[in-house]
């Protein structure tokens, strides 16, 4: 009687078969995450220049006038494209700035990336009569707890340890 040694030609093939298989799995798995860093890479870089948008517009400290605006900018060796609506809000002097922002060249075709909002206005809110009402100058009297005329004992350990 022969022992065989070695695999069939089948066996091979079978073998081949699977870890093909599998590594086409680990590929796909490998480009799907690439293309999610890349989107988000691109959507975090399209929060930051609405946010830059925003401050730009805070900076001039004239409230800006209703209604929509367009423009285009440079920021992280890429070409944005943004657009910016103000809005009057129910309080007088306040408005809503609303700013939306996308690449220039936008490989996967979305329509905005990032939407921020913020709020500019010149509005003074009236006197509250139950904030508390802060004293100018030292403040004296017993601490709550403390027994009149009775010096706090020394500190011996640091906050917060037994």
């Amino acid at each position: 009687m022969r022992s065989q040694r070695g695999f069939t030609l089948i066996e091979v093939l079978v073998a081949l078969a699977i870890v093909t298989i599998g590594m086409a799995a680990v590929l796909e798995a490998l480009t799907s995450s690439a293309r999610a860093t890349l989107y988000l890479r691109r959507k975090s870089f399209a929060e930051w220049v609405a946010i830059n948008q925003i401050e730009r517009v805070r900076l001039t400290g004239v409230l800006p006038r209703a209604g929509t605006s367009r423009g285009r900018v440079r920021f992280a060796r890429h070409h944005w494209h943004w657009r910016q609506k103000v809005i009057a809000t129910l309080v007088p002097g306040v408005e809503r700035i609303e700013v939306s922002t996308r690449p220039v060249k936008d490989p996967d075709g979305h329509e905005w990336y990032a939407t921020v909002t913020g709020y500019m206005g010149q509005a003074i809110e009236a006197p509250n009569p139950l904030a508390p009402q802060w004293i100018a100058g030292p403040i004296s009297g017993t601490p709550a707890g403390a027994v009149p005329g009775v010096p706090p004992a020394p500190m011996t350990q640091p906050l917060g340890l037994p």
